[in-house]
């Protein structure tokens, strides 16, 4: 584990097409992700290109201004704002005085802290080494100055003890083991259908307040933390809708701009939760400066995903810090704004959301003996009831509400009507 507040200095280029206000919030981004691992940014070294150098992504004059940085402030870490080639890591780690890794490692060291679940943690491993591969040669000087810090969790720090044919065994024995747990959550998902769970997925940026809203919404208590990727393994909780009806909300990793393809491909299994949801709940931190940009990025990697299409409800929260007062638009009836810390805020979502559950179900009539408790109780949990009457006389229930598709319950209602074609 590194020591706290380790001196960190922040590299980057500005693509010239690149505007600097987005430059700066990736910045931005990056010292927060330094932080986040435990690192102290102070100071940062940017130059404007056309494009990244291909041999040592700053030009010469810079790598230099960057090495009597380094020097000048006693920094032991060196973090460039992209995902640096073999040959520009080689190249910069032979010409400064400090360690250096890039966006991609400082991101992968965050998972490595945060991922408490065994599937997790072999996912984890998976993406270092799938990073690490074609970067083992000429590593040693850097690893060496790294002497346990940033970059070098997991198996970070037995790369130089490592050879290629060891990485590849070691990256086939966890690709085994991930599909031995991939069967299970398949298996698992499976048994939720056929027990009529209606999942709701909570996506979003990292850092918007998922896991505060899922706190709230199912009045228990998840981890929750002011810093980028504070909740990666996801977690699932029962909630329960004003009209009674049942489902599941599962908090998933946070996105975030440029999430690096090895960990896209590590974590397939664990969002494949995302795709396989009846619904999605995409929380966006309104009140962040980049909020339009961040709200894009979520919604590219849901397409990438094959979740582009699964019926979504977009929710701005924090909109108690919005500084100038604007919350975006929500005239489009998907959308709404609030605080999940405001009691009255997660009453108002709960009530959106069944609103808009209610649109993507199909409305239903039905009449049925009181005798059929089991059947009641059915669809009270697994149905939106709008009203519900009792007729002594008859001694029967009259029902009406709106029931998921394509599900055992919706079969249930159908033939039930056919018995009783009046209604």
């Amino acid at each position: 584990m590194p020591s706290h507040n380790e001196t960190v200095i922040l590299t980057g280029v500005r693509k010239q097409q690149q505007s600097e206000t987005t430059f700066e919030y990736r910045m931005d981004e990056l010292s927060a992700l330094t932080e986040t691992a435990g690192g102290r940014p102070v100071a940062r070294v940017i130059q404007t290109l056309k494009a990244p150098r291909a041999a040592t992504y700053i030009g010469p004059g810079k790598v230099e201004e960057l090495a009597a940085a380094a020097e000048e402030h006693g920094a032991g870490l060196i973090i460039f704002n992209d995902e640096l080639s073999p040959t520009q890591l080689r190249n910069l780690t032979a010409a400064l005085p400090a360690a250096v890794i890039d966006r991609t490692q400082l991101i992968l060291d965050i998972f490595a802290q945060r991922a408490n679940s065994r599937e997790g943690q072999l996912q984890v491993e998976l993406a270092q080494l799938s990073y690490t591969l074609p970067r083992l040669r000429g590593q040693g000087t850097s690893l060496s100055r790294l002497g346990g810090g940033i970059g070098t969790r997991g198996p970070g720090e037995t790369k130089l003890e490592t050879d290629q044919r060891h990485i590849r065994n070691r990256m086939a024995e966890l690709r085994r083991r991930l599909n031995e747990v991939s069967s299970h959550r398949t298996r698992y998902r499976e048994n939720r259908k056929e027990k009529e769970v209606f999942q709701i997925a909570l996506v979003g940026y990292t850092n918007a307040g998922k896991s505060t809203l899922l706190e709230q919404l199912a009045k228990s208590e998840t981890f929750t933390e002011d810093k980028l990727f504070a909740t990666l393994d996801p977690l699932s909780r029962k909630v329960k809708l004003p009209s009674g009806f049942n489902l599941l909300l599962t908090d998933t990793v946070g996105f975030i701009q440029q999430l690096p393809t090895t960990l896209i491909a590590a974590f397939r299994s664990t969002l494949e939760e995302v795709r396989e949801a009846d619904f999605l709940l995409h929380v966006v931190d309104a009140s962040h400066a980049d909020a339009d940009n961040h709200e894009t990025s979520v919604n590219k990697l849901l397409n990438e995903l094959g979740a582009g299409t699964v019926p979504a409800m977009t929710v701005y929260n924090k909109k108690d810090l919005i500084k100038d007062g604007h919350v975006p638009s929500t005239g489009s009836g998907n959308s709404i704004a609030v605080s999940a810390k405001n009691p009255d805020d997660v009453q108002l979502l709960f009530q959106a959301l069944e609103q808009q559950l209610k649109a993507q179900f199909l409305p239903y009539v039905i009449r049925f003996a009181a005798s059929e408790g089991k059947f009641l109780h059915r669809l009270k949990q697994q149905t939106i009831v709008a009203n519900e009457t009792f007729n002594e006389t008859t001694d029967e229930y009259e029902f009406s509400g709106y029931v998921p598709p394509e599900t055992a319950i919706a079969n249930e209602v159908t033939r039930m009507r056919r018995e009783k074609p009046e209604w």
